[in-house]
């Protein structure tokens, strides 16, 4: 077993930025990075970006989650060119509006982009995945064909990574919907629910919250995909929280999510796995962590949303309860901590205090290979943070199925870092940033001040 405690953040290798010093031109703003990298600024202004792939021609393209809109990105000049705007998309508060792209693995011949996003059926909030067509003469997306609709949706944790793997089949990442904790917190957490044979049937995706789904490329179910509880979906893996990565290493398949207060998780997926939220978050170790099904107190309406001592009328249970064999233990946790924690510090009082938790806020993951020109990132992760704006260094064993060695923390600045995409020559490392929202500031008091808003930042590789 492999637990980061708090005390690892002391072996943590930091290569921080002292921050942003804009000079003459968007497309020319330089941060300044510690050796052997340079950064800069290629653009800011975007509107929520949220995904960024690798198009045609070298381009980056990305969405933008408010604007509803996928953008395309020159990465050597910033200049940037609307591809599409989905004005079904529904825009809300947080987490909605267009989410994850993919391309179709035969894009070359067949044009195809796949698209996440929510939009509104009725009075209810839902997510879809949809199949563009691009024209490569009119630089151009169009003709949206519907792959899969009515995928439950709200307005927290909803997940939205979209990746085709190596196997030609589609996997979305889909949070819990937030529910059971703060504004949603009277709702039952269903993540550990299964479709039924009926629910399946009828097309029905209500207990498709807090899953990872596999499908072909037109929304079926794919034959091997793992019966549960005799049951065959979607559902691939389940037992998520708010799983925001998705990233295949050859065949293996790795995800991060969102923890509560402790324990981000960084997982490997394996057909029919149950990574145990929310009655296991982490490890089931039951330290710092236990399960409140706030949802099944009456009087759950009455209590504020940040209540920190939970009342015996409200049901709890140990992780150590937790018994199903299909259990699924992380890789590593962003961070464990002992049962006598903390969490309420005066210094960092106020409503973004929550960043300062044993927490990082992993928002993506990628690969940096085995030969690229980064020889000491080789075979490695890297994982993009939200709240203390660093990325992550996560080396895997040679067999590329286990993690090893110390965890390294790299490019740390005053931003929200929603992607991390790494050039196909593996000498730049590509970024993008929220618009807004709370961080740790320059001075390691939380702030909801931004450094780079909506921005699309590179840093290059400067070494030998």
């Amino acid at each position: 077993m492999n637990r980061l405690k708090t005390a690892a953040f002391s072996l943590i290798v930091a290569l921080a930025i002292v921050g942003f010093i804009p000079s003459a031109g968007q497309a020319e703003k330089e941060v300044p990075a510690a050796m052997p990298f340079k950064g800069k600024v290629i653009i800011d202004g975007l509107d929520e970006p949220w995904a960024m792939i690798w198009g045609p021609e070298g381009k980056l393209w990305l969405t933008e989650r408010h604007g509803k809109r996928i953008t395309e990105v020159d990465p050597k000049s910033g200049e940037k060119h609307i591809l599409a705007t989905i004005e079904e998309a529904y825009v809300g508060p947080q987490h909605e509006g267009l989410l994850g792209l993919a391309l179709a693995p035969d894009f070359d011949k067949s044009g195809h982009l796949y698209l996440a996003y929510t939009y509104m059926d009725g009075n209810k909030e839902r997510e879809k995945v949809v199949r563009l067509n691009y024209d490569a003469k009119d630089k151009k997306l169009s003709n949206p064909k519907t792959v899969i609709e009515g995928i439950p949706a709200g307005n927290d944790h909803q997940g939205g990574r979209l990746i085709f793997g190596p196997d030609g089949m589609l996997y979305l990442s889909k949070g819990e919907l937030g529910h059971n904790q703060m504004s949603n917190r009277c709702k039952l957490n269903e993540a550990q629910r299964l479709p039924t044979k009926e629910e399946v049937a009828a097309k029905d995706w209500t207990a498709y919250v807090g899953k990872v789904l596999r499908m072909t490329p037109d929304g079926g179910i794919p034959e091997d995909n793992p019966e549960l509880k005799g049951v065959k979906s979607h559902v691939f893996t389940y037992g998520h929280r708010n799983p925001q990565g998705l990233v295949f290493v050859g065949d293996v398949l790795y995800s991060v999510e969102h923890g509560p207060s402790t324990d981000d998780e960084l997982n490997r997926l394996e057909s029919g796995g149950n990574y145990g939220w929310p009655l296991v978050a982490g490890f089931k170790d039951d330290q710092a962590y236990v399960y409140a099904n706030w949802s099944a107190d009456p009087a759950c309406e009455s209590y504020p949303e940040d209540l920190a001592t939970i009342p015996d009328t409200v049901p709890q249970k140990k992780e150590s309860e937790f018994n199903e064999p299909n259990f699924k233990e992380p890789l590593k946790t962003f961070f464990t901590v002992a049962k006598d924690y903390e969490f309420s510090d005066p210094k960092y009082a106020g409503p973004q205090s929550y960043v300062r938790w044993a927490t990082i806020g992993p928002s993506s993951v990628d690969y940096y290979p085995e030969d690229g020109p980064i020889k000491a990132w080789r075979n490695s992760l890297l994982i993009s943070t939200l709240k203390n704006g660093s990325l992550y260094r996560v080396p895997l064993h040679s067999d590329k199925k286990q993690v090893q060695g110390d965890v390294a923390k790299y490019f740390t600045t005053q931003n929200r870092y929603r992607q991390v995409l790494v050039a196909p020559e593996g000498d730049r490392i590509y970024l993008i940033t929220d618009n807004g929202g709370s961080v740790v500031g320059e001075d390691g008091i939380p702030t909801d001040k931004v450094k780079n808003s909506g921005a699309v930042l590179v840093f290059e590789y400067d070494g030998k």
